[in-house]
């Protein structure tokens, strides 16, 4: 179980990283921005979850390869990010991917340490919305989990509600984070592919 949720965090590292360093180019920033950026996204959502938890010490501490990953994620990118034809739609697709890998990774560790439902939950929405969350607010842009009525943090909660209640059932452990995965980027894919969207608020004028 351990290696496997180490194995779900270098992915999500990597993968969030990518989209910090996409995010950097198309906001024209230096190299040390794209590092910066990059890290940012990559270990913000697992900081966070780890602090909460009281997990000592935080997991980019415990093993600094995660910034080494991040930091050569945002380099490749420096030098290959003009070679995408739709930098947004890669940046999408690959969110995408990241948010999926992350909540699996956030509600394994939860589940590791034996974690109510609710906190797995939490802990998987965490890791798979707050790296992007910080990205996006750094560079002055709308958050991906904002966007109107998207399936993005209701995504995260699907998937990790799918593991708790696939760990209810007695599953092997690898199974609940397979499921958890799976759920998060069926939902995510089908809001950028299908349009699939959550009804959103409209205001109505006051009744006389």
């Amino acid at each position: 179980m351990n290696t496997a949720l180490l194995a779900l965090d270098y992915t999500s590292v990597l993968i969030f990283a990518l989209t910090g360093a996409l995010v950097a180019s198309r906001t024209q920033l230096d190299i040390v921005g794209f590092a910066f950026l990059a890290c940012l996204t990559a270990v913000g959502g697992g900081t966070l979850r780890d602090v909460l938890l009281d997990r000592n010490p935080v997991f980019w501490i415990a093993s600094p390869g995660f910034i080494g990953v991040a930091v050569a994620a945002a380099i490749t990118m420096f030098f290959t990010a003009h070679l995408f034809e739709n930098r947004y739609r890669a940046l999408l697709w690959l969110d995408a991917c990241a948010l999926s890998v992350a909540v699996s990774a956030g509600a394994g560790v939860a589940l590791s340490l034996n974690q109510p439902a609710p906190i797995v939950i939490i802990m998987g929405m965490i890791t798979g919305c707050m790296g992007g969350l910080m990205r996006d607010v750094v560079v002055g842009q709308v958050p991906l989990v904002l966007k109107q009525g998207e399936l993005y943090v209701s995504a995260a909660f699907a998937g990790a509600t799918a593991a708790v209640l696939a760990t209810n059932a007695d599953t092997p452990p690898w199974l609940p984070l397979t499921i958890c995965a799976t759920v998060t980027l069926i939902l995510r894919a089908g809001s950028l592919r299908f349009g699939w969207r959550l009804p959103v608020y409209r205001s109505r004028p006051p009744r006389n």
